[in-house]
């Protein structure tokens, strides 16, 4: 064996160790839907922003804070939680021109690929499904720490992430002289440690 092979070799079984090793070392943490919370705006008639919220959304977070590029995020929000402030308006929304609740009761966001500004700052890229259709979307970041709960003493980790999103584009087109295109999404996560402590990212 010469060598130069021997080196080779060496090095991909390296690479592969430490691969695994930081494959490893991700854990999996469950969105707190008490502590958690998307809040998004839109313009009405131009003369105000329209605010509203998304209740208890679920969903499951996998991440290294030493290594953010292999994180993984999946987020299911249950539509009808909508709250604009008034019942009738939450209904309206809820049809099917606007969110279509009725037939597509739920909203998924799942990331496909994480690009790392710093080591608390991040854009999220994945896919956002919504009234059945699924489509490109990404999301800017902020990892607010991680900490042992003072009242579960469980560790938990927090996130405040922000988005924009075209109405039109995922196919809400009602109104346009009434209501923006232009949507902008906020949301605050709090997850919990799930038990059993380190966990692999299932394949």
């Amino acid at each position: 064996m010469s060598s130069t092979f021997r080196f080779k070799l060496c090095a991909t079984l390296l690479g592969m160790a430490l691969s695994m090793t930081a494959h490893a070392e991700l854990r999996s943490y469950r969105l707190d839907p008490v502590h958690s919370r998307v809040v998004f705006s839109i313009d009405h008639i131009g003369l105000s922003k329209a605010i509203g919220s998304f209740a208890k959304p679920e969903g499951q977070l996998r991440f290294d804070a030493s290594d953010w590029s292999s994180a993984e995020l999946q987020v299911d929000l249950d539509l009808a939680s909508l709250d604009l402030g008034d019942a009738d308006w939450n209904k309206r929304m809820l049809r099917r021109d606007f969110l279509h609740a009725e037939k597509h009761p739920q909203a998924r966001f799942e990331s496909t690929r994480i690009e790392v500004l710093d080591g608390e700052n991040f854009r999220v890229h994945g896919q956002l499904t919504l009234r059945g259709e699924r489509s490109e979307a990404s999301m800017a970041v902020h990892f607010n720490g991680e900490r042992r709960h003072p009242m579960t003493k469980r560790h938990t980790a927090g996130f405040s992430a922000s988005m924009q999103l075209s109405r039109a584009a995922l196919g809400m087109k009602a109104y346009p002289n009434v209501i923006g295109d232009a949507v902008e999404v906020t949301i605050e996560i709090e997850a919990q440690r799930e038990r059993g402590g380190k966990d692999a990212v299932a394949q």
